[in-house]
């Protein structure tokens, strides 16, 4: 069983690289649930009205993945990890006032106890970038939903990725600066992120 996980704001290029890897290494690709998401769209509308109902149902969906994850031993690269949920995108929307402190509370009990059952991933993979880049990323990718993300709220998000990854210690991890690379088009900038997935698991270059 191998389980890389890709982190990172929202427009760092998580699918596009948890798309390429998958199709490299062989493994199986476990994507966000985005489209199909019944809350998101209503989120960016309304944080604060939705942003407990929108907490809870990506807790619960990587919380699924995670579990067929181990039961089925599956080879797999996440985009995007539980982790991000409580220590990000939650507690940003707590420090904003968009989620009340009971139902912050309530959410951090339940990541506690569900986060107790689980392995965490081989490799977890940052892609860091500045928010100019993030918003770049998000106008390219044209979901009408997102256009109403502000700029403040990336700045915000971004901040609590760097504090998080900096002291995240449950494993193997690789911080990777994405703002000068094109890991989709250019083959170069994709060969350097593969040699490092592959010195930090195998010790080959």
């Amino acid at each position: 069983m191998l389980h890389i996980a890709i982190a990172g704001n929202i427009g760092s290029g998580k699918t596009t690289l948890t798309e390429l890897l998958s199709k490299h290494f062989k493994l199986v690709a476990l994507y966000e649930d985005v489209d199909t998401n019944p809350y998101l769209e209503n989120f960016y509308n309304d944080m604060k009205r939705w942003s407990f109902n929108l907490q809870i149902y990506f807790l619960n969906s990587r919380f699924s993945q995670v579990v067929n994850i181990q039961k089925q031993q599956l080879n797999v690269i996440q985009d995007r990890t539980i982790y991000e949920d409580a220590h990000i995108f939650a507690l940003n929307l707590y420090e904003m006032g968009l989620m009340d402190e009971i139902d912050f509370k309530t959410y951090r009990d339940l990541f506690d106890l569900m986060t107790s059952f689980l392995r965490p991933p081989d490799l977890l993979i940052y892609l860091q970038a500045d928010v100019s880049t993030l918003v770049k990323q998000i106008q390219i990718r044209g979901r009408e939903y997102e256009t109403s993300i502000r700029i403040d709220y990336l700045q915000s998000l971004n901040e609590k990725y760097e504090n998080w990854i900096n002291n995240y210690n449950l494993g193997k991890k690789l911080i990777i600066n994405v703002d000068n690379k094109d890991l989709l088009h250019n083959p170069e900038d994709l060969g350097v992120v593969i040699n490092l997935i592959n010195a930090e698991l195998f010790g080959l270059f």
